[in-house]
């Protein structure tokens, strides 16, 4: 059964990249080493793997990964630290339509000393 990854790398500017990938140490060499001169991390070298998650289903992975990338850095940065309380302090929806925007379980995003699980909404 294939594997998908959904990573978050540190750049050099302290700016994240989010992405997804089936190889996980082939893309990171290939961030590393300026595979793409058109990439947002060709610029930003050296990068740091400071996230990842793993799944089953394809789509699953690319819908998280799109998730993510619409996060504010602060988000992010609160799942990276695993720091859930900020994480669903800073999920909570500010629009008319709350319930629109259904999110994932980040109790399947934690890292396995994590107990709590909370609902990651917009």
């Amino acid at each position: 059964m294939s594997e998908y990854i959904v990573y978050i790398l540190e750049c050099r500017d302290k700016s994240f990249y989010t992405g997804v990938t089936n190889n996980l140490e082939r893309r990171l060499s290939e961030h590393q080493e300026g595979f793409d001169p058109n990439s947002y991390t060709f610029k930003r070298r050296p990068i740091k793997l400071v996230f990842s998650q793993k799944f089953q289903n394809i789509k699953e992975a690319i819908s998280f990964e799109k998730q993510v990338k619409g996060w504010s850095k602060k988000k992010k940065q609160a799942m990276i630290e695993g720091n859930w309380e900020m994480l669903k302090s800073y999920s909570k929806c500010n629009n008319k339509t709350p319930d629109k925007n259904k999110g994932f379980d980040i109790g399947d995003f934690r890292r396995s000393s994590a107990t709590n699980d909370h609902k990651v909404i917009c």
